[in-house]
């Protein structure tokens, strides 16, 4: 069987700017990895390398985006609100389609940016591609399910403003797989599992069964993606004679610019494997104020 380079065929999936589009082409990505049409990413040198090459430099700092929605900083963003009316429920799955409409994009550059680099043996590497693959697969599904509850009430992803926070934090760690390990599946995909649960008792509470259960869903699959995270990190960690929890911390300190914030879904974030002495110690302190203190005293550690 002829097989293509991965690194192109993941620049396409990243700069397709239509959402369906995108995810039509993340899912077509996962189908040819799983079919084995698709050869393992490769290393090339950073000065060098091309699309052609296979190599991760290659890749864009930014996937494609459409003109909607309109980019705003967070602090602008208007209060999703409880889900009470119709609007409200819009505003919420709105923003839940941004987000999974980013973590499509994520977890394929996850795949090719770091799936050269995750280890020496190639065998390692394809189990990285697939994992994250996989995962890309999961977000674009995960996407369809609330763009069609946001046209069953008469709306479209784009309708609203959004922001450009999960992107940031993946260019913060463009430059660092364990960063990128701690700081999107970890805490951001973490996050998910302690706000989620609300939001589908919510849903439920004011009759919209539909988007519940697309959430229901997405909260399971996204147990796995935390998991997948978790089970890098250790091994990275492990090569590097280091603790995963040690690398979560300083990559979260260093890196994530805000407070890995409570209340914690202890329940499913064990699920994932974590546990409380993984994330409670990073609540207790902002991120920005750790960085700080460590800049305070450089030669603390």
């Amino acid at each position: 069987m002829t097989t293509a380079a991965f690194i192109p065929a993941a620049i396409g999936v990243l700069l397709t700017a239509e959402p369906r589009a995108k995810a039509a082409a993340a899912r077509a990505l996962a189908a040819d990895w799983r079919a084995g049409r698709l050869a393992a990413p490769t290393l090339a040198a950073p000065t060098t390398a091309t699309p052609a090459d296979g190599g991760a430099a290659a890749l864009p700092l930014r996937p494609a985006r459409p003109e909607r929605p309109v980019l705003l900083p967070p602090a602008r963003m208007p209060k999703r609100g409880r889900g009470g009316s119709v609007a409200s429920r819009v505003r919420l799955l709105h923003a839940l389609a941004h987000i999974e409409f980013n973590a499509i994009d994520l977890a394929v550059d996850m795949a090719a940016r770091f799936g050269a680099e995750i280890d020496a043996d190639e065998t390692v590497c394809r189990r990285f591609v697939d994992d994250w693959v996989g995962i890309a697969d999961d977000e674009a599904r995960h996407f369809g399910l609330v763009a069609d509850r946001l046209e069953a009430l008469g709306a479209a992803y784009g309708d609203l403003p959004a922001h450009d926070g999960l992107w940031e934090a993946a260019m913060a760690t463009a430059h660092d797989m364990t960063g990128r390990l701690a700081v999107v599946p970890m805490v951001l995909e973490a996050r998910g599992l302690d706000v989620t649960p609300d939001m589908i008792r919510r849903l439920d509470d004011f009759g919209d069964t539909a988007s519940a259960d697309a959430l229901r869903v997405i909260y399971r699959d996204e147990v796995g993606h935390v998991a997948a995270g978790l089970r890098w990190l250790t091994h990275v960690a492990a090569a590097r004679g280091t603790t995963a929890r040690a690398l979560f911390h300083d990559r979260v300190r260093r890196l994530f610019p805000g407070r890995v914030k409570p209340p914690f879904n202890a329940d499913a974030r064990a699920r994932a494997g974590m546990v409380p002495e993984d994330y409670e110690p990073l609540a207790e302190m902002r991120t920005g104020e750790a960085r700080e203190e460590k800049d305070a005293r450089p030669h603390a550690r």
